[in-house]
């Protein structure tokens, strides 16, 4: 009879849901374990050939219309790798400390075209010094937005402001961090699908499919399916290029589908190394630097998704909001640092490689590190970093699917912690995902269609500060969620639970929680003289 009774007790605990974790199991390496150093580097590695797609197509979007040509687009590139790395290490040494890649951000070309438009530089006939005119403009305009960054982190106030975040608005933040740019994905592989969807089976294949057959015997075809697939398709295009397919073809399609139409690779110099103000002496216009201060603080929107997603796939505890305030302020710095040297685009995090992080299941800090030390190294050897950056487009937009898809399911995540019964919880839910991608929509077709956004006066810049952040799905979602969250709360437990801030409450502050010091702590001593609250 005890052993009949039993029975029911088994079947219970087999129909109870999932435990929420608030550290993601099944990850092989988080945030502080770093991996075999042989493994180490070639992870590293191909964390650099992923974020080189952002690097490449933000020059390629706006040197030629700045009146530059593939010298200038291949220094632009070059300047970018190394500031890039600049940032990703003093992040991962000094802000949050989390494995995450700082980038070239789509977030500030907007602004950026902007400034390209402005009637001061129409009557400049020499393209050389139109570019560098430009280029000089968009730095002061950076120099200045920075400082928006730097004083909201490193004084706290972002920290304040996070606080009120919990789980339920951080899904549609993080969520549309990464759904939020499928404009990047299949759109760009249906541009050369020849190379474009070969690329994506592969990478299927390499990073689901055998290793489901082998049943996690080796790690070696998901850890390094982005190499292997990259380096197939890479090699079919080239066979493609070389043997005449695209000889008769538009120039969209060749530009799109040959291996050597970059002209990245003709126009880098053997050995470069990036100065400061390499362009000449930056120049400041007022509205162009409140322009992009805006933008500024949408990447910070952004970027607040993607470090929420890093810190997830690196298997590390919620960050505390003083850690993230942190973060922002060295991202902030990064900015300073784009301005100086001339990047001609701002930075955030890459969103692309926190999606990496779980593609692989590594999510260790040292991996970053060392991909930051190649950007900076092929950065300086202009040649042999040009080879890698002239991977064709569609080959990376086919990495873009599956990366911003993880990206966006790290958000899907944080539905563990709320209460999904609650039809407070499933309004604040559906409302602002639903505007989060239906506002973007209207503002991104109004500017196809008419070549300006819906806000259209004399004054570019004010068109700017309204059109850019409206164009940000994980900005509106974000921050409508997080709005709606905190005005619609109530002081009872019950809401409180069904938030999910019960979960969060135990990481609002450094010291709560012990495991805080083993992810986020400072090296060398520093947080004796800058302690985390």
């Amino acid at each position: 009879m005890a052993a009949a009774a039993a029975a029911p007790k088994q079947d219970d605990q087999q129909q109870q849901p999932h435990p929420a974790k608030d550290q993601l199991p099944n990850v092989s390496f988080c945030c502080t374990s770093p991996p075999p150093w042989p493994e180490a580097i070639l992870l590293g590695f191909q964390h650099y050939i992923v974020m080189l797609g952002t690097t490449v197509l933000i020059p390629t979007t706006l040197v030629p219309q700045m009146g530059g040509g593939h010298e200038e687009k291949a220094k632009m590139i070059q300047t970018l790798l190394f500031v890039a790395g600049l940032n990703t290490l003093t992040q991962t040494l000094f802000g949050t400390r989390l494995p995450a890649v700082i980038g070239g951000s789509y977030t500030f070309v907007p602004t950026t075209i902007s400034i390209i438009l402005s009637g001061r530089y129409s009557g400049i006939l020499d393209p050389q010094e139109k570019f560098e005119r430009i280029m000089r403009g968009t730095q002061g305009a950076l120099i200045v937005a920075s400082t928006f960054q730097i004083v909201l982190g490193f004084s706290g106030l972002w920290r304040n402001i996070t606080r009120f975040m919990s789980p339920l608005s951080a899904v549609p933040l993080v969520a549309l961090t990464g759904f939020g740019l499928y404009e990047f994905g299949f759109p760009l592989v249906a541009k050369c699908i020849e190379i474009g969807l070969p690329q994506i089976v592969f990478l299927l294949i390499f990073s689901q499919y055998i290793p489901h057959l082998m049943k996690g015997k080796s790690h070696i075809f998901d850890r390094f399916s982005v190499l292997f697939s990259v380096v197939i398709v890479w090699i079919y295009a080239h066979l493609l290029t070389v043997s005449g397919v695209y000889k008769n073809k538009s120039d969209t399609t060749q530009l799109s589908c040959r291996t050597d139409r970059a002209g990245i690779i003709a126009g880098a110099p053997w050995i470069r190394v990036p100065y400061p103000f390499q362009w000449g002496a930056p120049t400041f216009d007022a509205g162009e630097a409140f322009a992009m201060m805006v933008a500024s603080f949408v990447s910070l929107v952004e970027s607040t998704g993607g470090f929420i997603a890093v810190a997830r796939y690196a298997s590390a505890t919620p960050m505390p909001p003083s850690v993230l305030s942190r973060g922002i302020g060295w991202q902030g710095v990064g900015i300073l640092f784009s301005g100086i040297f001339g990047t001609g685009n701002g930075s955030s995090v890459s969103v692309e490689n926190a999606g990496l992080l779980g593609l692989t299941r590594v999510g260790s800090r040292r991996v970053v590190q060392i991909s930051a030390g190649f950007m900076i190294f092929f950065s300086i050897l202009g040649k042999f970093g040009a080879i890698f950056a002239s991977i064709p487009a569609p080959i990376v937009a086919a990495l873009y699917c599956l990366f911003f898809a993880y990206v966006g399911s790290a958000g899907l995540g944080f539905l563990q912690f709320c209460n999904l019964n609650s039809f407070r919880v499933k309004f604040i839910l559906g409302f602002s995902i639903f505007m989060g991608l239906s506002i973007p929509q209207y503002f991104n077709e109004h500017t196809a269609l008419k070549g300006y956004g819906p806000v259209h006066t004399k004054a570019r810049w004010w068109n700017d500060m309204v059109n850019v952040p409206f164009s940000s799905e994980a900005f509106v979602g974000g921050l409508l969620a997080m709005l709606l969250d905190v005005t619609l709360s109530h002081k009872d437990p019950a809401t409180r639970k069904d938030r999910g801030m019960h979960w969060w409450d135990k990481y609002r502050s450094f010291k709560t929680d012990s495991r805080s010091e083993e992810f986020y702590s400072l090296p060398f001593n520093l947080n004796k003289f800058f302690p985390s609250v």
